[in-house]
């Protein structure tokens, strides 16, 4: 049972209210905004509430178990703060949300009603819609190792120990050349073998997609001119002349962490594990050995 803030039950059971939603959006690298869909700015905690036209919210469900209760809110690409460019960039990607029932003429009486974290964003047009995902999404995600064949360590992180720093892995370069805003001729990049970069990252340092980073589909070398395939397109225009900083990839294989890397004495993965081939063998009678001879099981 949620106990009221003082006077906002008196308030409900007056029958006529001047109630209001609010939602406050805490981003990832500690942004904080706020947005209503009373006519008026409000505040309160610390936080300004802006009045955004355009905001509606579906039906909010709520049961028992550990269901995933889910949120809608759908609204217009007005806000200077809350932009095509900035959600199609993911910076509120897993952003937490709180929602509030707020009564506008008193913000003393309010009661936070969900709070959860930003889910899956669909854009179409000037508009956009927004899932919100109660805190129960977390328990599907996994928690601490699985044993698996691949490695579970990211390229770079303490577990791993590779420095991306190292100009092995880690190289500046200039584009020569782009097509569809996605295949990308460099220049910088002759002393690497096709691949190398190959499940790596692309961060911007010049041109309009500065400071973006996009992951890379292939890397390859032909003729010495080094060809970069984007796994998307970058949103703004590339153009010749744009600079980039390019990191390494790892498919996550043990091989490559030898070979590649030379660092399989830090491989976070199980390679000699038994796959499903093994699970389903059976033994074959009258099986011919390495030796040209036979053997029966």
């Amino acid at each position: 049972m949620r106990t009221l803030p003082s006077g906002m039950q008196a308030h409900l059971d007056g029958g006529a209210t001047t109630l209001c939603h609010c939602w406050r959006l805490t981003r990832n690298d500690g942004l904080v905004l706020g947005f209503t869909d009373h006519d008026q700015d409000l505040n309160f905690d610390g936080t300004a509430f802006v009045a955004t036209d355009g905001f509606e919210k579906t039906e909010m469900v709520s049961g028992l178990g550990l269901g995933v209760d889910n949120l809608d809110v759908a609204g217009a690409l007005r806000s200077s703060r809350l932009d095509e460019d900035s959600l199609r960039d993911g910076v509120f990607d897993n952003a937490q949300v709180e929602i509030f029932i707020v009564n506008w003429q008193d913000t003393s009486q309010r009661l936070l009603i969900r709070k959860g974290n930003l889910g899956e964003v669909a854009r179409t047009g000037n508009a956009f819609s927004a899932e919100i995902r109660g805190h129960a999404h977390e328990l599907n995600q996994n928690q601490g190792r699985i044993y698996q064949f691949v490695c579970d360590a990211d390229l770079g992180e303490a577990r791993c120990g590779i420095s991306l720093g190292s100009s092995l892995y880690t190289e500046s370069a200039i584009i020569s050349d782009v097509t569809d805003n996605r295949l990308l001729q460099t220049t910088g990049l002759t002393g690497f073998v096709t691949d190398w970069f190959t499940r790596g990252t692309v961060t911007w340092t010049g041109g309009a997609n500065a400071g973006i980073k996009m992951e890379i589909k292939s890397h390859r070398l032909v003729s010495g001119t080094a060809t970069v395939e984007l796994g998307q397109q970058m949103r703004k225009p590339v153009t010749i002349g744009d600079s980039f900083s390019i990191q390494a990839g790892c498919d996550k294989l043990f091989k490559t962490c030898l070979e590649k890397f030379q660092n399989g004495v830090n491989f976070r993965g199980f390679p000699h594990m038994p796959g499903n081939d093994f699970i389903i063998s059976y033994p074959n009678r009258g099986e011919t050995r390495n030796d040209g001879g036979s053997q029966n099981s």
